[in-house]
């Protein structure tokens, strides 16, 4: 039935040719059937052009900023020092806040973590984790569209921290670095900023500053390590 009405239909080889071309027309230029596999070209080594991107550079200052003392007669800052407030600036962009607060540089000691300064917290029952609590906490978060600059300067009250730092190392009246103890003694006599209210909030005292003076020399010998 079905089958011999089709078999009665005359198919001209004219026609066949013409369907056999226009069906080899819908194949692209570039691309060719054989059997049932399609070949992938492959490309070579040659034809591939690599964009290489500038390797990123961190810039590491061997002294901390201020606004009090000539830099020149300015005791040398511990290594430990300056990657404590590096970590820091990093803590500030993380947060996306605008400027480097008393708060950051807190968060900085923590960070780095070897120094004395950041062990006798540590020992105390103060650390990483409940200081960054407390700081979303206090100051809450950031616009979430708001970017850092990638060094977020300095408050006020950071500057006058690191300035006093700087005067408890020239009261000592020896020859070694500025260590973390010492930013941290600058921090806690900022009375009434982000940092010290912390300090205060997780339980750090008076007495306990004053039994932190005990540990800046022996931070000090620690750096050079």
């Amino acid at each position: 039935m079905a089958s011999s009405t089709l078999s009665a239909l005359p198919i001209s080889s004219s026609a066949a040719a013409t369907t056999s071309s226009d069906s080899l027309r819908l194949v692209p230029s570039s691309l060719s059937l054989q059997g049932n596999k399609l070949p992938i070209r492959r490309f070579s080594s040659s034809s591939v052009v690599l964009k290489w991107r500038r390797p990123t550079v961190a810039r590491i200052s061997s002294s901390l900023p201020t606004t009090k003392y000539d830099p020149a007669k300015v005791p040398k800052w511990s290594a430990r020092a300056i990657r404590s407030f590096g970590f820091g600036e990093l803590e500030a962009r993380k947060l996306k806040y605008p400027n480097t607060g008393t708060e950051a540089i807190l968060m900085g000691i923590l960070i780095e973590g070897t120094s004395s300064a950041a062990k006798f917290l540590r020992a105390n029952g103060i650390t990483f984790f409940k200081v960054r609590q407390e700081i979303v906490d206090l100051l809450g978060k950031s616009d979430l569209f708001f970017f850092s600059p990638e060094h977020p300067p300095l408050t006020e009250q950071a500057q006058r921290a690191l300035d006093k730092a700087i005067e408890e190392k020239l009261k000592s009246g020896d020859d070694g670095e500025i260590t973390p103890s010492h930013i941290l003694l600058g921090l806690w006599s900022e009375t009434d900023s982000a940092g010290q209210k912390i300090l205060e909030t997780l339980g750090f005292t008076n007495e306990m500053a004053k039994e932190l003076v005990n540990y800046v020399d022996e931070g000090a010998a620690l750096s050079s390590r």
